[in-house]
């Protein structure tokens, strides 16, 4: 892979507040909703990534009006009376929430759309959102078995189903759920492991009639069909990107590194309960307006196992494999083969992070092993290649930053969810 070099120094320690970016996966649900919701939204906290902006450039295509004001609040007229398919290619970019989350939206919209992404986007399978939805009344096609960009949707009535997500993804419930408002009758979406309920919360706050019942076997959720509210959507901080900072203070040689405003729910700070069983120090407190802020302090770990469970998106193992690094003794992170699907085979590139740390990482199945070094002090200085990955290039550079500094090849992938990333490591002292 090519693109951006960046080097990172290593520093003797790390002290400062950090405000995330707005929250990613609800910044794409706000945009996504005001598009259908009857009048006009505002959003404030938006994420200013690029994946977020390329949904926000797909509803205008589709015919939702937006507009920004000085403050950085995004105004969106919306309606479903005001979206058609678009006669240009629907761009998606490196984005799959963007991806997956319109299909189940354009499903219901008559005519063909045609939605594409860049080279790593369309090795990635998109069959596990085309499936429900053709079981909804929708004609998709991709390309090969597993479905793949581009992707062609043939959208129109739908009908509700009663649907048991295979493997857990709020990214394919939340495509069935957006369908199912477009439905001739019920949608009931069934996970076995909960997942980020970002969907079913915000359509809850927009009025559409849904619930959500959990029990020993999961989580049930029966929508029914339903116009969309207009309202004013707030976007908490992310801690799926706070995570790098939190895992920053706890590796930094002194310091303490705060966190503020991060969305609070439980499928989202998995990360946190990880990190106090490896021994972090961790000070958390709810805030004023509902939001989590987190304080980490420079703390020895112990390796422990993690079950995918904890964290069920993923997105937090590559910064968890560094804290890994660090670690005494075996870290286990058991049944995470999805990693094989993401941005990268981020299971390898997380499991060739740690090696050229110097740790001795190895795979026993969907098990990624860790056997840490005892501190990030004596990781190797870093030669890496993001492969496109952001998730892996701030991985990295969180590494270089606690231990003996890092060089690391793609770092424009950052710019995908974190523009200002370096901007906010370069502030910490």
């Amino acid at each position: 892979m090519t693109g951006t070099l960046v080097r990172v120094e290593a520093r003797r320690g790390l002290s400062g507040v950090i405000r995330a970016p707005g929250d990613k996966s609800i910044s794409h649900r706000a945009l996504l909703l005001s598009a259908l919701g009857e009048g006009t939204s505002s959003i404030s906290g938006l994420s200013h990534g690029h994946d977020v902006g390329r949904t926000q450039r797909i509803i205008s295509q589709l015919g939702a009006q937006v507009s920004s004001t000085g403050d950085g609040c995004v105004h969106v007229l919306g309606g479903r009376d005001r979206l058609s398919v678009a006669d240009e290619d629907l761009e998606c970019g490196n984005s799959g929430t963007t991806m997956r989350l319109v299909m189940g939206l354009i499903s219901g919209l008559d005519g063909v759309s045609r939605l594409v992404g860049d080279h790593s986007l369309s090795r990635r399978p998109m069959d596990r959102v085309a499936q429900p939805l053709r079981l909804m009344g929708a004609h998709i096609e991709g390309q090969g078995a597993s479905c793949t960009a581009p992707v062609t949707v043939s959208g129109g009535p739908l009908r509700g189903i009663d649907y048991l997500v295979p493997v857990p993804s709020a990214q394919v419930k939340s495509a069935v759920l957006l369908a199912g408002l477009w439905a001739n009758e019920p949608t009931i979406v069934r996970e076995p492991i909960p997942t980020r309920p970002h969907t079913e919360e915000m359509l809850l706050d927009a009025g559409v009639p849904l619930r959500v019942t959990s029990g020993p076997e999961g989580s049930t959720i029966v929508l029914e069909p339903s116009t969309v509210s207009a309202r004013d959507w707030v976007v908490p901080a992310d801690p799926s990107q706070a995570a790098f900072f939190v895992i920053a203070g706890v590796l930094a040689s002194s310091g303490e590194v705060s966190c503020t405003g991060l969305y609070r729910g439980a499928t989202r700070t998995g990360f946190l309960g990880v990190l106090q069983r490896m021994g972090a120090v961790l000070e958390t407190s709810e805030q004023d307006d509902g939001t989590l802020s987190v304080t980490a302090t420079s703390s020895s770990l112990r390796g422990t196992d993690v079950d995918s469970a904890e964290i069920p998106s993923l997105d937090e193992v590559p910064i968890l494999v560094v804290a890994a690094c660090a670690a005494s003794g075996i870290s286990r992170f058991v049944d995470v083969g999805e990693l094989r699907i993401k941005e990268s085979d981020r299971f390898e590139t997380s499991l060739s992070l740690a090696c050229a740390l110097g740790a001795k990482a190895w795979a026993e199945g969907d098990t990624l092993c860790v056997e840490g070094l005892g501190s990030a002090s004596r990781f190797s200085p870093l030669e890496v290649d993001s492969v496109g990955d952001h998730r892996i290039a701030m991985a990295a550079a969180i590494a270089g930053a606690v231990g003996q500094g890092a060089a690391i090849t793609g770092f424009d992938a950052v710019a995908t969810s974190y523009p200002a990333f370096l901007e906010d490591l370069e502030g910490l002292r």
